[in-house]
């Protein structure tokens, strides 16, 4: 694995740069209103979620990402370093390698390089477990209904956070707030995760190069 070497204050800068453009192109065109969520459709059943946990061992994803606005896009390449059960670190880098930046979750709680801009245009963490087919929401209002071999789950009331699951993993995840949905990540197969922000017209695609079984990861990289 080649190892980057520490973000600059240039690198910070531009990192900087770019989130403040994508966030102004996105508070001007996110007057349109995010669509309704429709109904929950299939037969309601009394059935437990699937269990979405992360498998045990150290993984590495190496994966490419292109992110897109109305009037504004990038991309690159990426990796994301799992720790069973509840940690996560994705490193971003553009085009030309420089770093765009990194992400840490532990659990529920994130931290971001340029957290207040980043933040406002990344899933909400709910979502960022999603894209790894992992679900942590709970709450009351659980509905849970049975279309074939497709199980469709709603947890919680404002927001709402509705589920789809396949035969095998989770399929796909929203958060709906006042009937409409704000958040939406979809995992169409196994190499392909898409995350839409439908109101701001955003979108961050994930394609997966390959999965890579690490003995461990150094404890700084767990460190902002």
């Amino acid at each position: 694995m080649i190892v980057r070497p520490p973000f600059g204050s240039s690198r910070r800068l531009a990192f900087r740069a770019i989130w403040h453009f994508a966030l102004l192109a996105g508070s001007i065109t996110s007057c349109a209103s995010a669509p309704r969520a429709g109904q929950l459709t299939g037969v309601t059943v009394a059935r437990a979620i699937p269990d979405t946990r992360l498998p045990p061992g150290y993984r590495r994803i190496v994966f490419s990402w292109e992110y897109k606005e109305r009037v504004f896009s990038a991309r690159g390449e990426g990796a994301a370093r799992l720790a069973p059960p509840d940690s996560l670190r994705i490193d971003l880098f553009l085009e030309n390698m420089n770093s765009a930046g990194y992400v840490i979750l532990i659990g529920d709680s994130l931290r971001a390089l340029a957290q207040d801009e980043a933040r406002r245009s990344m899933p909400p963490e709910p979502l960022l477990w999603a894209t790894l087919g992992v679900v942590r929401v709970t709450g009351p209002d659980t509905v849970a209904r049975q279309d074939g071999d497709t199980l469709r789950v709603e947890i919680g009331r404002d927001p709402t956070w509705r589920m789809t699951f396949g035969p095998t993993a989770l399929a796909r995840m929203e958060q709906i707030t006042g009937g409409r949905s704000e958040h939406v990540v979809e995992r169409r197969d196994s190499t392909r995760v898409v995350y839409r922000q439908p109101a701001a017209g955003r979108s961050l695609v994930l394609t997966i190069r390959r999965t890579i079984s690490e003995l461990g990861f150094d404890a700084a990289i767990w460190r902002p």
